[in-house]
Parts: structure tokens; C-alpha cells; sequence
């Protein structure tokens, strides 16, 4: 790698704390917890899935509640990284909770607390990207944090947990004793490697505190709202975001669940996301240079193409024998990794580049919020009509009519979006061009 092409210090900081929290994605989101306590709630006489859902929903809505408050709040001098270090706390201390529950409702609830201080985390993460990298960086330095998520915070704590799984029985370990070190393992790795952008990165971009902060903060996030609405392309862009983003995270959160009450093999299952985490490294760091040569809103409207295929063969699985889904799960899982770090790591650096940098945390606290209430709908739309219907594969339909919404809503509003990509183009542009000059002048 060229010398001007190398990350700073703070940048590979900032990229390492997607190999820190991916693990979380991983095993506590997407597999081996929700299988675990699928397993357990059915023991007990409960439905496991729809559970599972509901509480997927519940703590995603009191994120979103929350997200332009603590948005707003980071944005004032020396709150981010505080902010930042509490919800890292609540997700860490409630993570290691679950290794000592046993009962489904304390299993469920862990669960909830945990999730809510990943995403809380995630709040201001995403927001730091303004703060340890320039405009004509970001695509680059977002893709390569959720490629190196990929290849390393999910696969390599994957591997461990799996391992202890599939060779526990041989040693004395039972199947829940395996579930509870494969989360004590995130518990591990999540904290350890969190510890560089606790140490490195700092809020670089903010505004001055104002002297009442509550009053000044509810001010503030009336006008940002106005300024994203009044604005035609940023509009449309947070309202495909809203759909497409609800069905990119309720696919990760209820692949598992749904296949477990398919019947499907839970072994299999964990395998087969492994394979994803593996297929994702590579597709993230292409679609970073894919979108150089199409444009990002392109490779997003192609990431949201292939969502809805994803989950046709979903649905279609829950009407088919389980040898077969088993090995449509499989197909599934390579989709899902060749475009769920791409259109994620985009839509993050494309809106880090069209907003202000000193209100980068105010205006992701709204783009959380439009991601968070979206994520109630889908769990939400899932658990409904497999309750009202009795048949999960029937839950699948409203998955699949979120990606529908956003790709007519991208096309629609194809204009405005092209518009916006120019204009973050040219003020890319503008900034490497103001670096030549001002090399020249000091030379």
C-alpha cells in the first residue's frame, strides 16, 4: 500500500472496532444465541421465534426514542466518547448477564439490554467516522471496517464458539454449557478490542456546550429535522434507507429463528453464516470500489435487488421439505454476505460525506433513528403474520415488502439521489483539490 494510501492511527482504530462488535453481530444476534434460546424457550412451552421478535422490536424502539437526544448530546465538546463508553459498558455488562441466566424471560431480557448498548455503541461509532477521516476517505475507511467486521470479529470468535459446539460432547460439555462460553467468548472479545478506539480516537468535530444543555439539545434536533426534510434528496435517501435498513437487519436478526422453527439443523445452520462472514469480506471491500465506477445510490439499489430474491427463496423454503431448505439455507447465507456489508458500510460513508462534521453525531442520531424504528416494523410485520397465520414462512412477506418499498422509492426518486451524489462528489473533489493547493503553497 502506497504511503498516502495508509490509515492513520485513528482511522485503523475506528476500523477495528467492527472486529471488536462483529462478534456480538454474530453470536448473539444472528446465531448461536437465538438458537440457544429458541431451544429453550420451546422447552418451557413458549414460542421461541416470536419472542424473539418482540423483543428485537421492543429494544430497537427504545433506541430509536432515544437516538436524537443522545445524538444531539455527543455532538457538544468531549460527550461523544463518554457516551460512547457507556452504552460499550451496558452492552458488555449485560452480554455476560446471560451467561449466568438459565430461565427464557431472563435469557429474553439480557438479551434486550445487550442489544440496546450495541446499538447505543454503534450510535456514536458510526458518528466518529467524520472525526478520524475526510470526506474523500470515507467510503474506503467504512468499507474496510465492516470487511475487516467480517473476516475477523465474526469468523474468528465464530470459529472458537463452533468449535466448542461440535466438540463439546466429546470432552463433557454439554450443548447449553457450549452456548453460554460461545457468549462469554463475545463478552471476551468485544471488550479486548474495543480497548484501541477508547485509547485513540477522539471527537475532533463539535459544538460548544450550551449553557442549558437540555433546552439547547431539544432545540437543536427540531432544526436538524426540519433541515432533513426540507431537503429533497436527503429525504429520500433516509426514507429508501428507513425501508431497506429494516429488512437488512430484521434478515440478520430472524434467519436463525425462522430456520430452527423450520427444523432445520442448527449445526448446519451455523456453518452456513460462517460462510457468509467469509463471503462478506471480499463483497464489502468491492462494493467500496464498485461504487467509484457505478455510483454508490447504484450499488445500493443492486444491494436491494438482491435482499428481495433473498427473501423470495425464504419464503419459498417454508413450503419445501427440510432436506432441500437446508441446502437453500446455504444459498441464502452466500447472498446474504456478498451484499449486507456493502449496502451497509455505503449507506454509512454516504451520508457521512453530505452532512456537517460538527453535527455528524446530531444527524446520525437521526439517520439511527429512521434505522431503529425501522427495525421495529420488521421483526413487528414478521412476528404478525406468523402469528395471525400460523406459518413463518408467511412472516417472510413482510420482509420481502420492505426491500419492495425502498427499490420503488430509489427509483422514483432516482433524480434527487443523482443530484446528491454529485454534489458530495464535487465537494469530495473540492477537498483533495484544496489539499493540492495548500501542498503547492507550502512548498
Amino acid at each position: 500500500m502506497a504511503k498516502k494510501d495508509r490509515f492513520t492511527r485513528q482511522e485503523l482504530s475506528w476500523i477495528f472496532y467492527d472486529w471488536a462488535n462483529s462478534s456480538h453481530s454474530t453470536i448473539i444476534v444472528a446465531a448461536i444465541l437465538p438458537i440457544y434460546f429458541v431451544s429453550v424457550a420451546t422447552k418451557a412451552g413458549a414460542s421461541g421465534d416470536y419472542w424473539w421478535g418482540v423483543a428485537t422490536s421492543v429494544s430497537t424502539l427504545v433506541m430509536a426514542l432515544l437516538a436524537p437526544f443522545l445524538g444531539s448530546i455527543g455532538d457538544y465538546k468531549g460527550m461523544k466518547k463518554k457516551l460512547f463508553s457507556i452504552f460499550l459498558g451496558i452492552g458488555l455488562a449485560a452480554t455476560a448477564t446471560i451467561v449466568f441466566s438459565n430461565r427464557w424471560e431472563f435469557l429474553l431480557i439480557g438479551y434486550m439490554f445487550s442489544y440496546a448498548g450495541f446499538m447505543g455503541a454503534n450510535l456514536f461509532y458510526d458518528s466518529f467516522l467524520t472525526d478520524v477521516t475526510t470526506a474523500d476517505r470515507m467510503d474506503r475507511v467504512s468499507t474496510y471496517g465492516y470487511g475487516l467486521g467480517y473476516i475477523g470479529g465474526s469468523t474468528i470468535p465464530f470459529l472458537f464458539a463452533i468449535g466448542i459446539i461440535m466438540t463439546g460432547k466429546y470432552i463433557g460439555i454439554d450443548s447449553v454449557l457450549a452456548a453460554k462460553i460461545a457468549i462469554a467468548i463475545v463478552v471476551f472479545w468485544w471488550g479486548l478490542f474495543s480497548i484501541p478506539i477508547l485509547r485513540n480516537v477522539k471527537q475532533t468535530h463539535y459544538e460548544e456546550r450550551p449553557a442549558h444543555l437540555f433546552a439547547g439539545t431539544f432545540g437543536r434536533i427540531g432544526r436538524t429535522f426540519l433541515g432533513i426534510v426540507s431537503n429533497k434528496g436527503i429525504r429520500v435517501f433516509v426514507l429508501a434507507y428507513f425501508f431497506y435498513i429494516d429488512g437488512v437487519n430484521t434478515v440478520i436478526n430472524m434467519a436463525t429463528a425462522y430456520g430452527a422453527t423450520l427444523g432445520l439443523d442448527s449445526t448446519g445452520m451455523i456453518l452456513a453464516l460462517m460462510v457468509t462472514q467469509l463471503v462478506a469480506f471480499p463483497c464489502a471491500i468491492l462494493f467500496g470500489r464498485m461504487s467509484k465506477r457505478f455510483g454508490t445510490v447504484a450499488m445500493i439499489g443492486y444491494a436491494i435487488g438482491v435482499y428481495f430474491l433473498i427473501c423470495t427463496v425464504g419464503f419459498v423454503m417454508g413450503f419445501l421439505p427440510i432436506a432441500v431448505s437446508q441446502v437453500l439455507f446455504w444459498i441464502v447465507a452466500v447472498l446474504v454476505g456478498s451484499v449486507q456489508g456493502g449496502i451497509q458500510a455505503l449507506s454509512r460513508s454516504f451520508f457521512g460525506k453530505i452532512i456537517p462534521a460538527e453535527k455528524s453525531n446530531e444527524y446520525f442520531g437521526f439517520f439511527d433513528i429512521f434505522g431503529k424504528f425501522a427495525a421495529v416494523l420488521g421483526p413487528a410485520l414478521y412476528a404478525f403474520l406468523r402469528g395471525v397465520t400460523g406459518n413463518p414462512a408467511y412472516g417472510i412477506l413482510g420482509i420481502m415488502a420492505l426491500f419492495l418499498v425502498s427499490g420503488i422509492i430509489v427509483v422514483v426518486g432516482r433524480k434527487p439521489l443523482h443530484e446528491m451524489e454529485i454534489h458530495a462528489t464535487n465537494q469530495v473533489d473540492a477537498a483533495i483539490q484544496k489539499k493540492v493547493d495548500d501542498a503547492a503553497n507550502g512548498a
